[in-house]
């Protein structure tokens, strides 16, 4: 595991705010993009981005879908599991972790992400369900653990600080680092 420190973990994450958004709003077609192979003949059974993309709910980060919005409408039905056979359960509770030094807290939403999968897709394997059993970092996340596993890949980048770093230090009365919060 690559362990960043503070100046260079600051560094990182201005690099990746400094990309800018149109990038991903300018979607390039397959042969074009620079990562897919052109003279591969397969090339032509694939969907190109715009195409797929951009009939789906827009958001303003990453790949310009907002993934949730779009499973809310009815545009996407993504499979609970990698396996297929697990179902989704609805746990409404919301995790705030208080471990961010000096940024706002985080909320964890469980909602809008089992609304996507199964809990077995990060418990016991990403997150641990025991209160303050994870050592979550951002250099952690940025390194493509818990979080990062799905965002920065699939979901929306990691560029959008406050789409987790949403609750401020005065409104919260969370544990230390993490207390499942009913909804009221």
């Amino acid at each position: 595991m690559t362990r960043y420190s503070a100046p260079r973990l600051l560094l990182l994450l201005c690099i990746a705010a400094a990309i800018p958004a149109s990038l991903a709003d300018d979607w390039k077609a397959l042969e074009e993009d620079e990562l897919h192979d052109p003279s591969n003949p397969a090339i032509s059974i694939l969907q190109d981005p715009e195409e797929a993309l951009s009939v789906l709910a827009p958001d303003t980060a990453g790949n310009q879908v907002d993934w949730a919005e779009a499973l809310r409408q009815g545009q996407i039905e993504p499979r609970a599991s990698l396996q297929g056979e697990a179902t989704r359960r609805q746990h409404d509770t919301d995790i705030v972790m208080k471990n961010t030094l000096d940024q706002p807290y985080v909320l964890f939403p469980h909602k809008t992400h089992n609304e996507w999968m199964s809990c077995e897709m990060c418990h016991e394997t990403l997150f641990r369900s025991v209160l303050d059993g994870n050592a979550i970092s951002m250099a952690k996340i940025l390194d493509g653990e818990h979080c990062g596993v799905c965002h920065g890949a699939v979901a929306f980048p990691l560029t959008e600080c406050d789409r987790c770093h949403s609750v401020s230090a005065q409104s919260s009365t969370a544990a230390s680092s993490g207390a499942v919060v009913p909804k009221q």
